[in-house]
């Protein structure tokens, strides 16, 4: 073969090789370490033609103790069985300063919640701001074991849940989750949920109705609405977004994957709050 032929040949295989890497490169993962989700073009496809993931970012919140550049500080990480503790926290930004503004969300600035691993021990509570910006809550947990922390806010007219653990030192003696029911008693009201098929990734309505000895209850207004409802996914203790319907026991949520979660309802009758749990099956 001439040396002309030889470099003619080289030219080739060099071409075929560049064209081949373009082509790689756009197929595979050129942002290493980012999640499918941030990377550029991803978002559509993962959030299901939602663009970003925005839809399920509002959906699924409380995964993690850090988000949008702000953090979830809590000032203890332990606690002792059946002892009231102050419970301090506050919230940073970036630079870690004290984040002070914060939105009117269901009547309040800051929703505090917290409840076991094994998703019991629900506590839905209301924490006081200092002038420092930080917030403070009584709290009292009867049972050993880690219990998970949600702070649940607005800043800037977005939501945010962030969530951190809280160690509660002792004999740990978890509970199954109780199987999915149609009803609950709460402090001898009977609470029922209407029966409804619900799955996975779409809307679904949940309609609660309150009774006394087989007699409606009228229930007041709580929270700006006629009732609040918390959803926690059970593994990660995922924390749903739900939205309530300002005239009737109602509410509005897209469970993002199938499995079980827990429901935990809050209403007033006679100026007293109450509490009914419900487990739901969502299919796929």
């Amino acid at each position: 073969m001439s040396a002309a032929a030889k470099i003619t040949g080289f030219a080739v295989v060099l071409a075929f090789a560049f064209a081949a890497a373009v082509f790689g490169g756009s197929v595979l993962d050129v942002h290493p370490g980012q999640p499918a989700a941030a990377r550029p073009g991803m978002g559509d496809a993962m959030a299901g033609g939602h663009r970003g993931g925005e839809a399920a970012a509002q959906n699924v919140r409380g995964l993690a103790v850090s988000e949008g550049g702000l953090t979830l500080a809590l000032a203890r990480t332990t606690a002792t069985a059946g002892r009231r503790t102050s419970l301090a926290f506050r919230i940073a930004d970036r630079r870690g300063r004290t984040v002070r503004d914060f939105d009117v969300e269901h009547t309040r600035r800051m929703h505090l919640i917290v409840v076991r691993r094994d998703l019991s021990g629900f506590q839905h509570l209301h924490p006081r701001q200092a002038a420092d910006g930080t917030w403070s809550v009584p709290l009292t947990l009867r049972e050993a074991g880690t219990y998970r922390v949600y702070a649940d806010f607005a800043t800037g007219g977005k939501p945010r849940t962030l969530a951190g653990d809280l160690t509660v030192d002792g004999a740990v003696r978890s509970r199954e989750l109780p199987a999915p029911a149609s009803s609950a008693d709460a402090d001898g009201l009977r609470v029922t949920l209407a029966e409804g098929a619900t799955r996975a990734g779409a809307e679904s309505q949940l309609a609660f109705t309150v009774t006394r000895d087989g007699r409606p209850v009228a229930v007041e207004d709580y929270l700006g609405a006629k009732g609040h409802l918390v959803a926690l996914r059970q593994g990660d203790l995922a924390f749903l977004h739900v939205h309530p319907d300002e005239d009737s026991l109602k509410f509005m949520a897209r469970f993002p994957t199938a499995g079980r979660y827990r429901l935990f309802l809050q209403f007033k009758v006679a100026g007293r709050l109450h509490t009914a749990a419900f487990t739901q099956e969502v299919a796929r």
